[in-house]
């Protein structure tokens, strides 16, 4: 008799009503790449993600396993305390799995550390036989050639659409401040083969998709290559990269012409002083004009990374990125609220400094709490001032001016901006 297993992609109801109008809500890959790795002669199998889906709290099973970001911790928490309560063994796994695995293991029976190709099969055939560890870690840099892909086909409710991500790449060269990849990977940047990846991406059936990496242009040779073969599949996509590689004018081409829509850059502040606080020194205020031109140039939008709290920051910031967002026309923003995840060199320093407000990790979704005390705003003054900057990009005027300067994909620009706009209010 097959083992019934569960794999949850978890969402807290704080985070889905701040999230559940954004017209850009791709799938978490996780899990559906997780899935493909389960022997399915060994168990039945039922993928479940909560942004679309109500977790089964009806029905039984004898493993469910639980990818654990921070903010869902608690939320993470709860849910095994469930099903541990009915019988089933639950295993976690994720950022926050890693980062904490003693605090994870408290309220789990199993944890996954780190990189997941070698240690989560490995799991699941020693939890298959009956002799499952309480934990394994990741020792060495998994191999990511031959992966599977990943079972898309297992999520309910989510429109063809936002089942479109795959990874060419895992890493990422830079070491900022407030980032967690440094100590959620092994340290070092490694690439797929380009023809696995073209193969899976081929093998989608939506149109528009998203990149996964944490850098798609960290290594322009791989990257030139990999858009070169992806330009005959005339797909539109969408990646996350550093503002120092858009200045490559050669990147920006193969990216026009193998359909990039978009690109996420981690601008982070319109201060050097802030570029200092976040450990960003490869980004450089002076060159934002001329990149942000080049990419629209190139008919590419730029969706930009933008965090409010490093203690340069003032009550004069929120304007300032306004006014500045506006004469650059940028096309769409991601701003947070400065996070301080456990293990970065920016928890560290809070902590030592007793300005953590709490360590309720709840607060630490970067989106609708502080969880610090600023250094030159109140805790109140940054979440207000955060608040109105969205109102105030978001805002048909805002999104006019912007428009004028851009000029970029006019049809897709409005419908992002509505998103936003309409998750605001």
């Amino acid at each position: 008799m097959k083992l019934r297993i569960l794999l949850i992609q978890p969402e807290n109801r704080t985070l889905h009503r701040f999230r559940r109008k954004q017209l850009n809500n791709f799938s978490q890959i996780t899990m559906p790449y997780l899935a493909a790795f389960v022997d399915e002669g060994q168990y039945d199998l039922t993928l479940v993600d909560e942004y679309s889906q109500r977790i089964p709290y009806g029905r039984t099973f004898d493993l469910v396993a639980i990818t654990v970001n921070t903010p869902n911790a608690y939320h993470c928490y709860e849910i095994a305390d469930a099903f541990r309560a009915k019988g089933a063994k639950v295993v976690f796994g994720g950022p926050h799995a890693t980062l904490l695995p003693d605090e994870a293991g408290r309220r789990s029976d199993h944890v996954i550390v780190g990189e997941a190709e070698e240690t989560w099969p490995r799991f699941l055939r020693d939890f298959a036989e009956g002799k499952a560890q309480a934990r394994y870690v990741s020792e060495t840099p998994p191999t990511l050639e031959g992966l599977p892909e990943p079972r898309w086909d297992l999520l309910r409710g989510r429109s063809r659409l936002m089942k479109g991500a795959v990874f060419a790449t895992r890493g990422c060269p830079y070491r900022c401040r407030y980032c967690n990849l440094k100590q959620i990977y092994h340290d070092c940047f490694r690439s797929r083969p380009v023809s696995e990846v073209i193969g899976e991406i081929r093998a989608m059936k939506a149109r528009h998709f998203v990149f996964w990496d944490d850098n798609f242009f960290a290594d322009a040779g791989y990257a030139l290559e990999l858009m070169k073969e992806l330009a005959p599949l005339r797909k539109r996509w969408a990646a996350q990269v550093t503002l120092a590689d858009c200045a490559n004018e050669k990147l920006l081409k193969a990216a026009q012409e193998a359909g990039c829509l978009y690109l996420f850059v981690g601008l982070e502040s319109f201060s050097e002083a802030s570029l200092g606080d976040a450990g960003k020194r490869v980004n450089r205020v002076r060159d934002y004009e001329a990149i942000i031109q080049s990419l629209h140039r190139h008919n590419i939008m730029i969706q930009a990374g933008i965090v409010f709290g490093f203690d340069s920051d003032t009550e004069q910031v929120f304007g300032e990125t306004l006014r500045a967002c506006e004469r650059l026309g940028i096309d769409g923003v991601t701003v947070s609220l400065l996070t301080p995840l456990p293990r970065t060199p920016i928890y560290e320093q809070l902590k030592a400094e007793g300005r953590l407000r709490s360590e309720e990790w709840n607060r630490y979704n970067g989106k609708t709490q502080v969880a610090f005390d600023p250094k030159r705003l109140t805790p109140e003054q940054l979440y207000e001032g955060y608040m109105e900057f969205r109102r105030s990009f978001y805002s048909l005027r805002s999104f006019v001016r912007r428009m004028r300067v851009s000029r970029t994909h006019p049809l897709y620009n409005l419908a992002i901006n509505l998103g936003y706009r309409w998750s605001i209010r």
